[in-house]
């Protein structure tokens, strides 16, 4: 019975060439050397989706490999973990990756050591999975490889660490040339905090079709006009619609007192979307584009100056990108 389930997928031509499209993929990456959020970093495969990267790090990293694993549900958002990739860096006796279930992006990966990867899987989210992977990259693992992993772990949550000197002697240096920030950036702004007395939106996390390879960090847009009325939100909603028109392949992404929005119009519900206050959005695809300059839209379409974006025929799509 368990045979018959696990080769049912073969039993189709989609399932099959999916299935050997898979294998191909997976002994390319497994007959490379090096860090394989590095490799999976430079592949740039969109075809190495969520459920194919969960597979690869099973079957290469915990059953031929036998890398050690510290795992937990995050007890607190991180904003920047960028700047761990200093010190993980310096841990040349051990090879690292991490692993972060995003709750819109799914499954991502990085080497820890580059901060031009970690900057992928943006704000760190109270209670999603981090998973911390270590080990000698084919050498038999020992127990500074799982003290790695679990020191690492203590860092990704914020706490200090004493690091063992084992752990920093080795051949497992950062790679050359990594980024520690992205270019081109737009500008976040600093919001006032919301107003007292006030329900947030909520909205439980939902798992998208597609899984786009990178995610931009959450940029503020502060409420100026006196409420965010129903006005408002329609010129929100035709930026995000012209900005989606000009990039089919990007997402926009809508968040409220640190929650995801998935309907705009709860936003001015009950005025609880004062002046002042902010709203956040974020980007995520593959080769992200005019972030900044939709952030200006919004904050425009958030402020007395909305109507602008409100006129012409009603189903039309603006043309602003």
């Amino acid at each position: 019975m368990a045979d018959n389930i696990n080769l049912e997928v073969l039993s189709t031509r989609n399932g099959f060439n999916s299935a050997v499209r898979h294998i191909k993929k997976t002994m390319e990456i497994a007959g490379g050397t090096g860090n394989l959020g590095d490799t999976i970093f430079e592949l740039d495969d969109s075809e190495l989706t969520s459920a194919r990267i969960g597979l690869l790090l099973r079957m290469l990293l915990v059953d031929k490999l036998g890398y050690k694993t510290a795992s937990a549900n995050l007890s607190a958002a991180v904003e920047d973990i960028t700047v761990l990739a200093n010190e993980f860096g310096k841990w040349n006796g051990v090879d690292l990756i991490a692993a972060y279930y995003h709750p819109e992006l799914g499954l991502l990966i990085a080497n820890p050591k580059s901060a031009e990867e970690l900057s992928g899987f943006g704000q760190l989210r109270k209670r999603e999975l981090l998973v911390v992977y270590a080990g000698l990259q084919g050498k038999e693992t020992d127990d500074n490889c799982q003290k790695a992993a679990d020191l690492a772990l203590h860092l990704f949550e914020g706490s200090k660490v004493t690091v063992p000197e084992a752990l920093t002697k080795g051949k497992f240096t950062a790679k050359p040339g990594a980024k520690t920030k992205k270019e081109a950036e737009p500008k976040a702004v600093k919001a006032k905090p919301a107003a007292k007395g006030k329900a947030p939106a909520k909205s439980e996390p939902v798992i998208i079709a597609k899984t786009p390879a990178k995610m931009t960090p959450r940029y503020s847009v502060v409420v100026q006009n006196e409420l965010f009325h129903n006005g408002n939100v329609e010129a929100w909603k035709k930026i995000i619609a012209s900005y989606q028109a000009k990039h089919p392949d990007l997402d926009v992404f809508i968040y409220y007192d640190g929650e995801r929005i998935l309907d705009i119009n709860s936003l001015f519900k009950w005025g609880k979307v004062k002046h002042g206050t902010a709203i956040e959005f974020a980007v995520a695809g593959n080769e992200i584009k005019d972030v900044a300059k939709l952030q200006r839209y919004l904050a425009q379409g958030a402020s007395q100056m909305f109507e602008a974006f409100l006129r012409g025929p009603v189903n039309a799509v603006l043309k602003l990108f």
